[in-house]
């Protein structure tokens, strides 16, 4: 084995548990494509999550005693 080699070691799939041979941990390459279809099914086109408007907290958040002291 040469320095630039390394030995890949049969796996389960942590998604689908399928048995494969990569390189590092992980899912598998049909689960990778799926999970990037996924996510750029949720995206709004420029690469971020898709935004629906300006974050508006609850009435039931109240602001910290110490920075509303005077």
């Amino acid at each position: 084995m040469s320095g630039t080699e390394e030995e890949m070691e049969p796996f389960a799939c942590p998604r689908c548990r399928a048995t494969i041979s990569e390189r590092f941990w992980g899912p598998c390459r049909s689960c990778r494509a799926q999970l990037v279809d996924a996510y750029a099914a949720t995206t709004d086109g420029d690469g971020g999550p898709s935004t629906s408007g300006r974050f508006e907290p609850s009435m039931h958040v109240v602001p910290n005693h110490v920075a509303t002291k005077d």
